[in-house]
């Protein structure tokens, strides 16, 4: 079986699954999905920069990223700037700890911080969306918004694609395809909001496809530039087709938090 056919028979199969949850999920079944989500992209995040051994930070990661969301969840934004500078503390003191060479590295420090801020903080955005009148339309929006422009990106970079975008961070990345991306971002919103979604002003529409792409872009080259530093050719193997739920997750957890605060400060 191609790869290109187990990415469709994936997407069709989890896809369903995906709108049950949505639209008739509840609050805290949403909300556990996110963390489960999140709990399995911070471990491929673990094999990316990590690699094999660091069990003590890698348990750290998995403890603060499933607290995250969970404060996330309770809606205390309190609780979470707590856990947030409290968990910054714990992972210096308790590396503190650990310190028994005369050299040692401060590097593990910056990549559990990173760790718990770049997957479990920003993948949390989509608890709180969906909790925005019509929250279960803007979490729909958000994934035809990245996957609208990714499958635009594929079929545009593999037909026309000449001129490579970033060839040390993602080689088979073009700039035709990303065009395509740009394009193909803002019509499937258009396209979604027109039939689903008409409250939400076209203008608004079109400003989130475009820039919501090129902030999915920049957050697929930035999961690139860690693999690629890492020697990593995919995040996992959890999904046929796709790799691993970063590589499916890259460009949302960069497109969430903009969403979030378009809606907040522009819309609302």
């Amino acid at each position: 079986m191609t790869s290109h056919l187990k990415r469709w028979l994936t997407a069709i199969i989890a896809v369903p699954l995906l709108l049950a949850i949505i639209f008739y999920g509840s609050d805290a079944v949403f909300s556990a999905t996110i963390i489960i989500v999140i709990l399995a992209g911070v471990s491929e995040y673990h094999q990316i920069v990590f690699g094999p051994g660091h069990l003590w930070e890698k348990a750290e990661t998995l403890f603060i990223g499933f607290l995250i969301p969970l404060a996330v969840y309770l809606g205390d934004m309190r609780l979470l700037l707590a856990l947030l500078s409290f968990s910054v503390l714990l992972v210096f003191f308790t590396y503190l700890l650990r310190i028994h060479e005369e050299k040692f590295d401060i590097l593990p420090v910056g990549k559990l911080i990173l760790g718990f801020m770049y997957v479990p903080l920003m993948m949390s955005y989509f608890i709180l969306i969906r909790r925005f009148d019509q929250g279960a339309l803007w979490i729909i929006f958000l994934l035809v918004l990245a996957f609208s422009g990714d499958v635009a990106a594929y079929y545009v970079g593999r037909n026309f694609g000449k001129r490579k975008l970033l060839p040390l961070v993602s080689p088979n990345k073009t700039v035709e395809g990303t065009v395509g991306l740009f394009i193909g971002s803002v019509a499937g919103c258009v396209i979604f909001q027109q039939i689903f979604f008409p409250s939400l002003p076209v203008v608004h529409t079109v400003a989130l496809g475009f820039f919501g792409s090129v902030i999915g872009q920049l957050g697929d080259l930035c999961e690139s530039a860690m693999k690629r530093a890492s020697g990593v050719k995919d995040s996992g193997v959890i999904l046929p087709g796709h790799g691993g739920i970063l590589d499916r997750l890259d460009c949302l957890i960069f497109i969430a938090p903009f969403v979030y605060y378009y809606y907040v400060f522009i819309i609302k």
